[in-house]
């Protein structure tokens, strides 16, 4: 085991990582920006490094800074948490060439999947089901564009090869507009990315998404964790998350989770990844995979008992995984509520000075947050400042904790989305379960304010 590792990441999952080192008796580094200097994992550290001033380009994303700091400080590995440099091919090359581990897969392997046409080249070979579309990036030439689009059926997505977090995504309806788009989504894609490839899928109407955990060593052992639902989203960025998802067959479910794992024992996948589906009418479609821990992994933890961050860290020390497939057990449910400081019904970000915060409690309720009273939440990044995460023997008592859990937590000085997530617990679909992913543009747009 390491004897010291260099947390590259700042929030929630900094908190979470260090806490996880604590438990494998591992020293914790942290590095910093200036904005985050009275951040509560900064005081918690066994060391910490300020890397740059507030811009994200000058700190969390300056690789140079990041690896310096992980030399002065004798650390052995980086964790690179969610977000900033976590699925960069470079940065973990970087890290490796410099003599570190990387907590994370290889740097080949990021690549693969990072690019969205080789990730679906490589899972079509691998046998797990894609959305039909464009067999890689789109030509320039527009008759061959139109002919697969006119394959394929209209609607069609044209997504940039590059892209992520709901960026480089344009929704085509006829012909006339598709060269137009096509255009458009590459000049933006090479803007955004430094990529200005794109590529065509059919576009799926109502789907719901649903994404499978994995974990995997470098002995070619992988185990799948089950599944989330992520379809509760807001111009593709997830809300509210689940997890086992409501109302899908189990033997569909177990078909695509062992899919998963056999895909990542062909490509020889190290540490914990998520395999992103979009879901309809009984069919599964593989969109692309996360090469990193993601935000809403403990409600995975909570109905498998397993602790993704602690064995990301094992995993990368060179052990086994300490569990076969047979051992993950699914129990009860688990809802994650993802916290930001934002106007409930304009969604404006709400940074500034928190004056009271209190955290609920009570049986199966997990509060992941850096927050504090007096804490000031910075205006230069994501506005997420925590989550509340519930787990009940059934999804009705997980919905009736989280409710409770809602009402019980207090933010003030600052505007949050708890409003928001209050109303969602008790809608009378979300109640149902399983609503598609445009069911909250599409419930936000009548909301009543």
């Amino acid at each position: 085991m390491f004897k010291k590792i260099l947390i590259a990441n700042r929030g929630e999952i900094a908190l979470r990582i260090q806490r996880a080192c604590r438990e494998l008796g591992v020293k914790a580094v942290m590095v910093y920006s200036e904005a985050d200097r009275e951040a509560k994992y900064i005081k918690l550290a066994d060391e910490s490094v300020c890397i740059g001033p507030a811009p994200s380009a000058h700190s969390y994303l300056n690789m140079p800074a990041i690896i310096s700091a992980a030399e002065v400080t004798d650390a052995e590995a980086i964790h690179p948490g969610y977000g900033f440099l976590s699925e960069n091919a470079d940065f973990a090359e970087r890290v490796e060439k410099s003599g570190f581990k990387f907590i994370g897969p290889t740097p080949e392997s990021i690549r693969i999947m990072g690019d969205k046409v080789s990730a679906k080249q490589t899972m079509i070979k691998a046998g797990v089901p894609c959305v039909p579309g464009s067999e890689g990036a789109l030509p320039d030439d527009a008759v061959v564009i139109k002919r697969i689009a006119k394959q394929i059926g209209y609607p069609v997505i044209i997504k940039a090869a590059g892209g992520g977090g709901g960026r480089g995504m344009r929704v085509v309806h006829t012909e006339a507009a598709l060269l137009h788009a096509v255009q458009t989504t590459k000049a933006e894609a090479g803007a955004a990315f430094g990529n200005p490839e794109v590529y065509m899928e059919k576009f799926l109407q109502n789907p719901r998404h649903i994404e499978i955990q994995i974990l995997a060593d470098q002995y070619k052992n992988a185990v799948w964790l089950g599944e989330r639902d992520c379809s509760m989203q807001r111009r593709h960025q997830k809300v509210i998350e689940e997890a086992p998802a409501p109302g899908i067959p189990r033997k569909l479910i177990d078909k695509i989770g062992e899919r998963c794992v056999a895909a990542v024992k062909k490509i020889g996948y190290r540490g914990a990844g998520t395999f992103e589906f979009l879901y309809e009418n009984g069919e599964f479609y593989f969109i692309e995979m996360n090469t990193r821990v993601q935000v809403e992994h403990p409600v995975t933890e909570w109905i498998t008992g397993v602790d993704i961050v602690r064995t990301q860290i094992m995993v990368a020390a060179g052990e086994r995984l300490p569990f076969v497939q047979r051992d993950i057990q699914l129990k009860g449910h688990s809802i994650e509520c993802r916290i930001n400081a934002e106007d409930p019904y304009k969604f404006v970000p709400s940074p500034g000075r928190i004056t009271n915060w209190h955290t609920p409690g009570g049986p199966g309720v997990r509060v992941d947050s850096h927050i504090y009273a007096n804490y000031f939440v910075p205006p230069n990044y994501d506005s997420m400042i925590g989550k509340i995460i519930v787990h009940g023997d059934t999804r009705e008592q997980a919905l009736a904790r989280m409710s409770t859990a809602l009402a019980e937590t207090v933010v003030e000085g600052i505007n949050t989305n708890i409003p928001l997530h209050r109303e969602l617990m008790v809608d009378a679909k979300f109640m149902d379960g399983g609503t598609n992913i445009h069911y909250l543009e599409e419930w936000l747009s009548k909301r009543e304010r």
